[in-house]
């Protein structure tokens, strides 16, 4: 995932690392990504072509590394936001990253993620029901089970606002 996220924040221009560092960050609710993880990913890009590293004068006579995103790398972030197999549609986190970047997919490819989505909602929706009606829960975990299905509902009704916006 975080490399969708350092992909997508390169396609609307050139940044500088530490620019990088702190926008995945604040997409990612967090602050600042480790240097750990964001310069061998940048680095990686490079190689494979999909980014390229452009040496900048700094404010203070340092050089600093600019990083842009290449016509490569931006069919392999398309590639890979259309990689949503089930494994992708349980995950939350998956999901709204490529919701975030739905301006960059086709309808189609839009459309096949939500449903993909909807499909794992449905299944876990019915089994909490499930555990509802057979076992005897107690006051918090019926609560807890109460609450997953507010929230898978509620994750419904935004999938189904999404599609209106199309």
């Amino acid at each position: 995932m975080f490399d969708l996220i350092i992909l997508a924040t390169l396609f609307d221009g050139p940044k500088h690392g530490y620019q990088l560092k702190r926008e995945a960050g604040f997409i990612l609710g967090q602050d600042d990504l480790h240097n750990n993880l964001v310069y061998p990913l940048l680095k990686k890009f490079t190689s494979e072509g999909w980014v390229m590293k452009k040496a900048m004068p700094g404010a203070r006579g340092q050089t600093k590394q600019q990083y842009a995103i290449t016509p490569k790398g931006k069919s392999e972030l398309i590639r890979r936001l259309n990689e949503f197999g089930e494994l992708e549609a349980k995950s939350f986190e998956a999901f709204v990253v490529r919701t975030g970047m739905f301006e960059l997919l086709t309808r189609v490819d839009r459309d096949r993620i939500m449903t993909a989505r909807e499909a794992h909602l449905h299944r876990r929706l019915g089994a909490l029901s499930t555990v509802q009606k057979n076992m005897n829960l107690g006051i918090y975990s019926g609560e807890v089970v109460a609450f997953l299905k507010e929230r898978i509902q509620l994750e419904l009704s935004w999938i189904h606002r999404l599609r209106q916006l199309a």
